[in-house]
């Protein structure tokens, strides 16, 4: 039997502006009890380069650069089942989506939200938006590269390009 996985609380701050959704922490990171927690995961180098700063590193201190930066991290399942860290080994009929619509209730200051990686985006728009239906109309989707490690199909310097996009909606 596949283990049975649960997800952790967003990082988010009250006047969030954007809000980057993975699918679901990888193994290490469930171990370590952190967001993108994988050595090797491309999230944190991306984002310090975007930044244009070097957090502290410890959990706690990035967590608080996140959200003194507007940007809110969550994943779009809330629990499921899965061997392994691949979301393409994630067994759907186990899975449960967070609750988005208290989401974004609470925080509504969000109105972008980036996808890290097609699966996140994929489960969010087959099992999410259609229970919110156009009830947050504002919101603007946007898919970005997986930080992942096993998506080596782009460099660094690669992924750090397209994830600019965090930038530019910034300053909208």
């Amino acid at each position: 039997m596949k283990p049975f996985l649960v997800g952790f609380e967003p990082i988010i701050a009250i006047n969030a502006k954007l809000l980057i959704l993975g699918t679901m922490p990888s193994t290490t990171s469930i171990n370590l009890q952190q967001y993108y927690g994988h050595p090797r995961n491309a999230f944190w180098p991306i984002m310090s380069a975007l930044l244009n700063g070097n957090p502290d590193p410890s959990y706690l201190s990035r967590k608080k650069w996140l959200m003194s930066n507007n940007i809110a991290v969550w994943d779009v399942l809330q629990h499921c089942q899965r061997s392994g860290s691949l979301d393409a080994n994630i067994n759907l009929t186990t899975a449960k989506t967070n609750d988005f619509s208290h989401l974004y209730n609470k925080y509504p200051t969000i109105k972008q939200v980036f996808f890290n990686g097609k699966l996140a985006e994929k489960y969010y728009k087959q099992h999410v938006l259609p229970t919110i239906k156009n009830q947050f109309s504002y919101l603007e989707y946007h898919y970005l590269p997986s930080t992942s490690p096993a998506y080596a199909a782009l460099k660094l310097e690669q992924k750090i390009e397209a994830w600019k996009a965090i930038n530019q909606s910034m300053v909208k």
